[in-house]
């Protein structure tokens, strides 16, 4: 039997005649449609990155750094530009300029669900962990806030809002610190009216854990008994050990135990919780939905992070997962990344208030708000999330 010839190739070639197409197939499939004909088509994108020094030495249980890279991509159509940001490596910036802007450049500016389907259809082999993620993260942030504007809506109003107020703990608590600087935060913190504050311990990968819990005693005197206490191990201890602290963290009314093992040590994850009272935390690098259902069976409360985990788009998917889990999410870092889809998300909880990154936000975008009464509010009042890029004065920190 003779074969059947071969089917034709969608995409094969663009607008000039012999030559070849690198916009890939399963992207113009899914949204170049009839549906989509009128829509307003993505004309540029770009991506920068600027590594923003710390104010003073910051570090965890398991990581040190004097500096904090802030990665922002613009994406453009219809005459409107929208911003997204994640903060990551500088390659982060040239993924997105080399690798995703040729697949987005010309495609329907509104279909956000068909541009992401059809980038990790062509990120297959690359894969989309990491990095990538990362990438992935700050252009769907671009996307959605590129879609309000063109709507004439805000984003708040685009995502429609579960609650007028999202409120925010205060983070940072380094264990660089010393007693004095520690003090000093904490108490600025209790100035702007929020309800819990949170600290790193583990220090030196949970090699001096009388230090850890001396500093614990410190900030549960600063803030008293009607003020949440948090702590974020960052992976540091070994299970055993988080078991040993986690008790004495009972006695002092600790609410949140984030990440006292690896993110990754599912069972450790789970045999912690089922011995402690409070609350077992993490989520923060998970950057897929199988990981999100896995961390699901084996944590109170999940954290999801926007610029990490797929964006607004994935924070809703995420999100939904740890519904149907019965559990409530909080928001990762990045505060004014996430304050529109936080205050959408019926099953939030809270908004990490992280030091390094406010700094750097309030800084270098215009548009964000001062805390007031432990809360923020998304504005309704602007087109998209409402930020926009304070250009000259991040120049100087320009390094992608």
């Amino acid at each position: 039997m003779p074969m059947p010839p071969p089917k034709p190739t969608t995409g094969q070639t663009d607008d000039v005649p012999g030559r070849t197409s690198t916009k890939d197939p399963a992207i113009s499939d899914m949204t170049e449609s009839p549906a989509h004909s009128g829509a307003p088509t993505i004309d540029t994108v770009t991506a920068s990155a600027y590594s923003i020094p710390t104010d003073q030495p910051e570090g965890d249980g398991t990581l040190a750094w004097d500096k904090t890279t802030m990665v922002c991509v613009t994406v453009a159509a219809g005459g409107m530009t929208g911003l997204g940001w994640t903060y990551a490596p500088p390659a982060t910036a040239h993924l997105v300029e080399e690798m995703f802007g040729p697949q987005l450049r010309g495609r329907p500016a509104l279909a956000i669900a068909a541009i992401d389907e059809g980038l990790r259809v062509m990120l297959r082999n690359a894969g989309v962990r990491g990095l990538v993620s990362y990438a992935l993260s700050a252009v769907d942030v671009a996307l959605w806030d590129l879609k309000a504007q063109l709507l004439g809506v805000s984003l708040a109003d685009l995502l429609g809002p579960a609650r007028s107020d999202v409120p925010v703990y205060g983070s940072g608590g380094f264990t660089t610190y010393d007693a004095k600087t520690l003090e000093r935060q904490v108490r600025g913190w209790l100035s702007e009216g929020v309800g819990a504050v949170k600290i790193k311990i583990a220090e030196d990968a949970g090699g001096d854990v009388a230090q850890d819990l001396r500093r614990v005693e410190q900030v549960r005197g600063l803030i008293g008994a009607d003020t949440e206490l948090f702590v974020d191990a960052n992976g540091g201890y070994s299970r055993k050990q988080a078991v040993r602290v986690g008790r004495v963290l009972d006695d002092h009314d600790v609410h949140w135990f984030e990440e006292p093992v690896s993110s990754q040590d599912k069972d450790g994850l789970a045999e912690i919780r089922a011995l402690l009272d409070l609350d077992i935390a993490a989520g923060e690098y998970a950057d897929e939905l199988p990981e999100v259902r896995r961390l699901c069976e084996v944590v109170d409360c999940l954290q999801l992070d926007a610029t990490r985990c797929g964006g607004i788009s994935g924070w809703l998917r995420g999100a939904a997962v740890a519904a149907a889990h019965g559990l409530e999410v909080s928001g990762h870092c990045a505060p004014y990344v996430h304050l529109a889809v936080a205050a959408a998300t019926p099953n939030f909880r809270h908004l990490e208030r992280f030091h390094d990154h406010v700094r750097i936000e309030q800084r270098f975008l215009e548009g964000t708000q001062e805390l007031r009464f432990g809360v923020l509010r998304a504005d309704a009042a602007q087109l998209g999330h409402g930020f926009r890029l304070k250009s000259e004065d991040l120049a100087p920190y320009r390094v992608a």
